[in-house]
């Protein structure tokens, strides 16, 4: 891996399936009208409307331009928020790539038509027509995969979406997946997991070999973990909320942080979260960090038109973390 330029234009990443480009990084937007994780409108009185509005005009402008909902984000604020934020972006909207997802709750008994509900509900927030990208949120349903790709592909072949992906699927269900709805004819673009230098469970186990072997795109939501690796919090500051993600003691993270700091100095003074971001841009995934503010989001740019080398890579992954197995874990993330 060679150090690019802070100026070389970075590539683009074909979505598998249609010819929507993915930037290298995208923006996730869970803290966009949430309260109970996040605290808006609640414990971080420090974001509203104008500074998120902030965050994506900076975004846009460094070419971040796919955002990253649910329609569990602030029970639907976080794409109301985006509908907003794409009529009053004339100029740009048209190039931002947008992403939802389908809780699959097992109650859902009739999953074609509850999904169906459910995206229609998303476009009437998000003000749009149809979405880039539709992924079902995570492998907690009922129902069969052969269910969930005959869900998909109703949506799909309505034109309601782009493009199909899952969310925390193990290597097993993936490849499940991706034959169900192949038998449709229909590639699986994304599996959007949790990555970071604190949980790397998905190389040990196989998922990202896997993905990159059906060409399923990775997304990789918490590529900070939750905060832990921007260097903001300490063992004395710890971050607030419930942020259960990672949620390993700021001791144990601080060995990690201290290597992040050592490798950005040499890259010019790169922050803590730059580096970690860039750890997984070289991965071969795509980052989705969120951001409040204009700060943050200009933070994470400074991750972009550079890379570390290889070695820098291979000193990160000696400290890096497996990741953590708790019963929440092991009932959403399977990935």
């Amino acid at each position: 891996m060679t150090e690019m330029s802070e100026t070389a234009s970075e590539p683009h990443i074909p979505l598998p399936g249609c010819d929507v480009q993915l930037p290298v990084m995208g923006l996730g937007t869970w803290a966009w009208g949430d309260k109970t994780t996040w605290g808006m409108d609640d414990y971080d009185r420090s974001y509203d409307f104008d500074t998120i509005r902030q965050a994506y005009e900076t975004s846009v402008a460094a070419g971040i331009t796919f955002l990253d909902t649910a329609e569990g984000y602030g029970n639907g604020k976080s794409e109301q928020i985006i509908g907003r934020l794409l009529q009053a972006d004339t100029t740009n909207r048209a190039r931002v790539v947008i992403g939802t997802k389908f809780f699959p709750a097992p109650w859902r008994v009739f999953v074609a038509a509850s999904l169906r509900a459910s995206l229609e509900a998303s476009l009437e927030r998000l003000q749009l027509p149809w979405v880039h990208l539709y992924q079902i949120h995570g492998p907690i349903s009922l129902r069969s995969h052969a269910a969930m790709a005959d869900a998909l592909a109703a949506v799909h072949g309505a034109g309601l979406v782009k493009a199909v992906g899952v969310s925390n699927y193990s290597e097993r269900e993936t490849r499940a997946v991706h034959a169900a709805l192949a038998r449709r004819g229909i590639p699986l673009a994304t599996n959007q997991i949790e990555y970071s230098l604190l949980r790397t469970m998905p190389e040990s186990s196989g998922l990202l070999h896997a993905c990159a072997e059906l060409g399923v795109v990775v997304l990789a939501y918490s590529p900070l973990g939750q905060g832990r690796l921007t260097g903001k919090y300490s063992a004395a500051n710890p971050p607030p909320g419930r942020r259960n993600f990672s949620g390993f003691p700021m001791e144990e993270i601080e060995p990690i942080l201290t290597v992040l700091r050592e490798i950005g100095a040499h890259h010019g003074g790169k922050t803590p979260a730059q580096v970690a971001l860039n750890w997984i841009i070289c991965k071969g995934a795509v980052p989705i960090p969120g951001a409040k503010n204009s700060a943050q989001a200009e933070q994470n740019a400074g991750a972009l038109g550079w890379r570390l080398s290889a070695d820098e890579v291979q000193r990160l992954d000696s400290v890096r973390k497996f990741g953590q197995r708790t019963l929440m874990h092991r009932i959403w993330q399977h990935g």
